[in-house]
């Protein structure tokens, strides 16, 4: 909201409007704000500020002037969908136009080898269910595909303020992407993680 606050004042003062009425300097603002996420070294006390600025689009629209911005300074942006969350995925997470720069850098080597397809697998699966919902006949592929994306779907939803540690998150994306979830009934994948957990 501070791009919209700073907007409005803007056009109160009489600055001249640019793209969606921001005044041109609104780019170098944000990138003013967000350079100050640094990692300190000993000699200014060491640790690190990290800057997750959250954006609000409207119906989805990542193009837009402000994200746009804040999208070319950031290293990456998890994008969370309102069509997601209605469905009752949680968290709500959009695969397709959520991105990291630092990519598997950040990732443990557990983690790097055990995820490896999963994003792709759940592009596919975003893609064929909007298909799937216009075709009768399904090949036994697609329906193999839609399959693992529901797996994958649901073992990926949590109860709220119960994260899962490194190695129980290692455990899911190892059962959901290598199939051991795909013969399991979608209402019984929560007891059947958890059942995993206590081996």
């Amino acid at each position: 909201k501070q791009a919209v606050a700073y907007r409005e004042i803007s056009l109160l003062l009489k600055r001249p409007p640019g793209r969606e009425a921001y005044p041109g300097d609104v780019f170098y603002l944000h990138s003013r704000l967000l350079e100050r996420a640094v990692k300190l070294n000993k000699d200014y006390g060491g640790g690190s500020i990290t800057a997750l600025p959250i954006i609000e689009t409207q119906a989805g629209d990542v193009s837009a002037y402000i994200p746009t911005n804040v999208i070319s300074i950031t290293d990456g942006q998890i994008f969370l969908n309102g069509t997601l969350f209605n469905k009752g995925i949680r968290p709500a997470i959009d695969v397709g136009i959520s991105v990291s720069r630092v990519g598997g850098a950040a990732q443990t080597k557990i983690m790097k080898k055990v995820a490896g397809t999963v994003k792709l697998d759940l592009a596919q699966y975003y893609e064929l269910e909007s298909f799937s919902q216009f075709a009768s006949d399904l090949d036994e592929s697609t329906k193999a595909t839609l399959n693992r994306g529901k797996s994958i779907v649901t073992a990926f939803n949590q109860d709220a303020g119960k994260p899962y540690n490194l190695w129980q998150e290692v455990v899911v994306l190892y059962a959901a992407s290598r199939g051991y979830l795909d013969p399991v009934d979608t209402k019984e994948i929560p007891d059947k993680i958890e059942e995993l957990f206590r081996q």
